[in-house]
């Protein structure tokens, strides 16, 4: 186990311990009601809550690379209808960020990164056989803002959200907080998934 792991593991003893969890008690019901989907960039871990004013309990979050919808199946949209049937959310905000890394992956090296560290080619090629183009799906999505608006599109008409969910898409700033709409762009909307 290395160094960093065991510190934090050390710390948690201490957390619970102390009972340092108190402050931090709540319910499963996010007390807004609301879910927001965004990304895993380490700078909106404290950030995005600080700069919306939420406390622990106040919202659902579902966090992945670029806080994207990559699967109408996928376990995004499974945490969003979770969200929104058993969990009472109403409101689902899609929270895009300015300087994601999303943007410029660069899937070819990532798959030469992935044989050097000793994944076999016949374990990506069963992948691109099987499952979907490896290179194409590690390939950044480029504009933060028409991936937002396509995340949200790709909510608003999956046909397992109701439509009395409010869907919104907005950009944060990684450095100050701020938020923004995302652009909304021309012929946006997609057909149902």
């Amino acid at each position: 186990m290395n160094e960093r792991l065991q510190k934090m593991l050390e710390y948690n003893k201490i957390f619970v311990e102390h009972q340092m969890y108190s402050k931090y008690e709540t319910t499963k019901y996010p007390n807004k009601k609301i879910a927001i989907l965004t990304c895993m960039d380490t700078r909106l871990t404290e950030l995005l809550p600080a700069a919306l004013g939420l406390s622990n309990g106040d919202v659902k979050v579902i966090k992945n690379a670029g806080g994207r919808i990559t699967h109408p199946y996928g376990s995004a949209i499974f945490s969003l209808i979770v969200a929104v049937y058993e969990l009472g959310v109403n409101t689902i905000m899609v929270i895009g960020h300015d300087d994601c890394g999303g943007q410029a992956l660069d899937g070819k090296k990532l798959i030469q990164r992935m044989l050097e560290a000793g994944i076999s080619e016949e374990d990506i090629h069963h992948v691109n056989t099987k499952y979907k183009n490896l290179e194409e799906w590690l390939t950044g999505f480029g504009d933060v803002d028409a991936t937002v608006q396509d995340t949200v599109n790709a909510i608003k008409s999956h046909p397992l959200i109701h439509k009395n969910v409010e869907v919104l898409g907005f950009i944060m700033n990684p450095h100050t907080g701020e938020l923004r709409q995302a652009r909304q762009k021309e012929g946006c909307c997609r057909e149902s998934i």
